[in-house]
């Protein structure tokens, strides 16, 4: 039942904030603050509840052979197989403790910056934070699709509502990428259901059934498509990427930090439980296709960052370089990798998602994201520079921040494999201190030709901001709860492929396997 209520806090939060503003008895500022409240105290009571699950230990359920930390299933529809199935593993409690952290932080940065419609504001983004936690636990395959539409519409409202001057065309281009591709993903569910039914005798979408259906390579190669539609779309893989720097640059900060630390995570995280386990002989044959594409947006990504004049379009194509090493090292499929991807998608999640607060900050002060029309920032906030130069440091990959664990763990377990993609994708972290630099200096040295004289963070701000360094610094100098946390759900993934790489038994990985 914890699962159930995990899922369903931050939609009884948003609607509970929403209900609060439209028939509260408080008028004006008192009705949106408490809006603001009821939403970080159904969080916050999320995040205890994730703990507890952590501290309870990795052995609680044994599903499939293999232990999980909690598990709920009840009949939906049984007369189609579909049941209302949860499960948690590793991988995923720590996705959702990241979901969990940065939609707190998301709802303190709207704290000044979102002034209309405050409820059903809250509502939207509660409801797209309920859409991300359900994927990450769905295990009946019409389960995780319903997740995953429930993200979309929410996010198009907060994009469509309450974001920058082009919100209306980045909110369709959003919406019409997002919505096909998971119809190709709906269409590649149905065929493996049907086919695990027609071979079996019974029909049903739970993925532990569905895992090891009897598939011919030409039937596994098409629906293989549907779910890496979806996916790389979400990811956003070079060339499915054309969606992300509109959706970043015109949503609300809070849109960007839940877009950019979470949404694209749901990417990562469908290539690692769905579409290589249920398909692995064709997940195989593409690899080298697929690590190539990764390698094409860690460069293109990088390049295109430093291009950028905009604040938040070029973060936005920070992601696009970061989370080609993700898909590098999903497809790379050893342990090293993967434990490099899991790392690589939080630390992305918590200084990505920095990175869009600190920018929303920078224009609800100065009004404007253009980088050209700032400079001398530090000399006036100094406290926003030295946060920002931080972040700065911690998305270039720099030695004791999480960021680099992931990076360095990602490339070693490609250079194992294949030796001269490792070295392509090693050029990225060369790129990544060329854009990095360049933007702080930009914003916050040089000359002052506007004369900014704005207020540096407040101690709400600071709090987040102070929560996040910490964080990016456990995870660079102290990753082995992560590492001990994931290593059975990831272990668990490989035996469930055929022909997957033996365990690494690396020292850093804690026992040998």
């Amino acid at each position: 039942m914890i699962l159930i209520w995990i899922v369903f806090l931050p939609l009884a939060g948003g609607l509970l904030a929403w209900v609060a503003v439209k028939h509260g008895q408080y008028a004006g500022r008192k009705k949106d603050l408490m809006a603001r409240w009821i939403s970080i105290a159904a969080l916050a009571v999320d995040m205890v509840l994730v703990l507890f699950l952590w501290l309870s230990g990795p052995h609680a359920v044994t599903i499939a052979g293999g232990p999980w930390i909690a598990e709920v299933s009840r009949p939906w529809i049984p007369s189609l197989g579909i049941s209302f199935h949860l499960a948690m593993d590793g991988i995923s409690l720590l996705l959702v403790l990241l979901t969990v952290i940065l939609g707190m932080a998301a709802v303190i940065a709207s704290w000044t910056e979102i002034a209309g419609q405050v409820g059903f504001f809250h509502f939207n983004l509660m409801a797209t934070l309920a859409g991300i936690i359900g994927v990450f636990v769905a295990v009946d395959l019409f389960l995780f699709y319903f997740f995953w539409e429930v993200m979309l519409v929410p996010m198009y409202f907060l994009i469509a509502l309450w974001g920058h001057e082009k919100r209306i065309y980045a909110a369709v281009k959003f919406f019409i990428f997002t919505q096909l591709s998971g119809l190709l993903m709906l269409a590649s569910i149905l065929g493996i259901y049907f086919i695990h039914g027609g071979k079996a005798g019974i029909y049903t979408f739970d993925y532990f059934k569905l895992l090891g259906t009897p598939l011919e390579s030409g039937t596994a190669f098409f629906l293989l498509m549907g779910f890496l539609a979806a996916f790389l779309i979400k990811l956003p893989a070079v060339p499915f990427h054309t969606w992300l720097p509109d959706a970043h640059t015109e949503a609300p900060t809070a849109g960007s930090v839940i877009l950019a630390g979470l949404l694209l995570k749901t990417g990562g995280y469908g290539l690692l439980r769905f579409a290589i386990p249920l398909f692995p002989g064709a997940s195989t044959e593409l690899a080298p296709l697929v690590m190539t594409l990764g390698i094409i947006g860690i460069l293109y990504g990088a390049v295109l960052a430093f291009a950028q004049s905009d604040l938040k379009r070029l973060i936005a194509y920070t992601s696009v370089s970061h989370m080609g090493f993700v898909l590098l090292g999903v497809f790379v499929w050893n342990e090293k990798a993967l434990q490099g991807v899991i790392i690589q998608m939080l630390c992305h999640g918590i200084s990505t998602g920095a990175l869009f607060i600190l920018a929303g900050a920078v224009q609800e002060r100065i009004h404007t994201r253009e980088m050209m029309r700032m400079g001398g920032l530090w000399a006036v906030a100094p406290r926003m520079g030295g946060v920002w130069l931080f972040f700065a440091l911690a998305s270039l990959g720099l030695p004791g921040m999480g960021n680099f664990i992931g990076e360095f763990l990602i490339l070693l377990g490609t250079y194992e494999a294949h030796p001269l993609m490792a070295a392509f994708a090693a050029l990225g972290l060369v790129l990544s201190t060329v854009y990095a630099v360049w933007m702080v200096q930009k914003a916050f040295f040089g000359a002052n030709h506007e004369g900014w004289r704005i207020p540096d963070l407040e101690a709400k701000e600071m709090t987040v901001m102070a929560i996040m360094i910490a964080l990016i610094l456990w995870l660079g100098l102290y990753p082995q709860p992560c590492f001990d946390t994931a290593r059975e759900g990831l272990s668990s993934l490989q035996r469930n492929t055929s022909g997957a790489p033996k365990a690494s038994s690396i020292e850093i990985f804690g026992r040998q396997q």
